[in-house]
C-alpha cells in the first residue's frame, strides 16, 4: 500500500540555522562554489541583450553615450523570424494618435469626397427570410415557431361589481380631515417656510461677505505693488 506524503507546515531549516553556520556557508558559496555539471538546454536560446540588473549598475555617463550611439548610428538587427501567420490590422491606435490634427482632418475630407473602393463583401450566411428574399429583416412570429398544436383558451369573464354583490362593499367616500390635524400641518408648513427664508438670508450674507473679502485682498495686492 502506497504511503501518502503528509503536508509539512514547519518553517524551513534555514530559519533555525545559527549565524556562524550561515556565514561559513555563504563564504564557501562565494569563494568555493560547487562544481556543477554544464547545463543541458533542450530549447532554443533567445538573446535578450543586457539584463535589467546589469543595465541599472551602469554609471550614468554610459547610458548617455549609449543613447547617443543609438540615435546617431542605430544597431542593425537581423530580420524578424515570424513563426505565426501575420494578420493585417491596419494602422495601430498609437500611430493614429501620434499623427497631427491636420492629418486626421485631411483624411476625413478625403474619405468624404473620394471614399476608398472596397471589394464586394462575401456573404456566407443565408437570408433570414428565404421565402421572400429582401433587404428587410422579417422576424417570424413565436406562434409559427412552436411545433406543438395550438390551443386557444376562452377569455375569462370579468366580474361585475355592484352594490348588491355578495361579499363586496362599495368604497366609502373620503372623510374630511380633522381640524387639529389641519392646524398642525399648517403650523409645520409655516415653520418650514420661515426656516427657508432665514437660510436664504444667511446664504446671501455669506456670499456678500466672501465677495467683500476677495475685493479687499485684490485691492491690498495692488496697493502693495
Amino acid at each position: 500500500m502506497a504511503t501518502v506524503n503528509e503536508l509539512d507546515l514547519a518553517p524551513p531549516e534555514d530559519l533555525s540555522r545559527p549565524l556562524w553556520k550561515s556565514l561559513i556557508r555563504n563564504f564557501r558559496d562565494r569563494f568555493l562554489p560547487d562544481q556543477l555539471p554544464p547545463l543541458y538546454l533542450t530549447s532554443r536560446p533567445v538573446n535578450l541583450g543586457m539584463l535589467l540588473g546589469d543595465f541599472l549598475d551602469l554609471p550614468w555617463y554610459r547610458t548617455v553615450f549609449t543613447n547617443l550611439g543609438d540615435v546617431i548610428s542605430p544597431e542593425t538587427q537581423p530580420p524578424l523570424q515570424l513563426e505565426s501567420r501575420p494578420v493585417d490590422v491596419g494602422e495601430l491606435i498609437g500611430d493614429m494618435i501620434a499623427h497631427p490634427w491636420w492629418s486626421s482632418l485631411l483624411r476625413g475630407l478625403a474619405d468624404a469626397v473620394a471614399p476608398e473602393k472596397l471589394p464586394p463583401l462575401e456573404v456566407t450566411w443565408e437570408p433570414a427570410n428565404p421565402i421572400i428574399p429582401s433587404q428587410a429583416l422579417l422576424l417570424t412570429s413565436w406562434s409559427n415557431v412552436i411545433s406543438t398544436p395550438k390551443i386557444f383558451l376562452p377569455d375569462q369573464a370579468k366580474p361585475v361589481i355592484t352594490a348588491a354583490s355578495p361579499g363586496l362593499s362599495m368604497p366609502e367616500p373620503a372623510a374630511s380631515p380633522d381640524p387639529a390635524t389641519a392646524a398642525f400641518v399648517y403650523d409645520l408648513e409655516r415653520d418650514m417656510l420661515r426656516d427657508l427664508r432665514r437660510s436664504r438670508r444667511r446664504e446671501r450674507f455669506l456670499i456678500a461677505l466672501f465677495a467683500a473679502e476677495i475685493l479687499f485682498l485684490i485691492s491690498g495686492f495692488f496697493l502693495h505693488h
